[in-house]
């Protein structure tokens, strides 16, 4: 399986709304091929509270102005990790210091990065770098 048509279009939207509001980090990584639900998972982070719910309306105007509508919204009350599921692209935007400790990208390392045009291809952790911060200790 791979990103349909649709995805690859959902996904770059809310990539450059999150750019637009100066998102830092954007990665889309395609989990088409692991995950049935969802085609990619788009992350992307901010070093403020303020600044992630920012993000977090862009994407919202952005894809509700090409017709897409969230299934399911949740985090945004906090400002530190907000997710937005669509169902064929499911967004992260995380607060820096978040996006540092659970490490999505770590977690889907074996999934590839997608290039979207017009946004700067995120960097992912060398193997190794930071392992242990991938999940906290129960």
């Amino acid at each position: 399986m791979s990103v349909s048509a649709e995805s690859l279009e959902m996904t770059t939207i809310a990539a450059h709304a999150a750019v637009e509001r100066l998102a830092t980090n954007v990665a889309a990584i395609d989990v088409s091929e692991h995950l049935v639900i969802t085609d990619v998972f788009l992350i992307c982070s901010a070093d403020n509270e303020r600044q992630v719910n920012s993000i977090v309306e862009e994407i919202e105007d952005k894809l509700r102005e090409a017709g897409h509508q969230p299934l399911r919204r949740e985090g945004t009350r906090e400002g530190r990790w907000a997710l937005l599921d669509y169902g064929d692209i499911v967004v992260h935007v995380q607060h820096d210091d978040e996006r540092d400790f659970y490490g999505l990208e770590r977690l889907w390392k074996d999934c590839p990065l997608l290039e979207l045009e017009g946004v700067e291809p995120a960097t992912r952790p060398e193997p190794g770098e930071d392992d242990d911060a991938v999940l906290p200790a129960e």
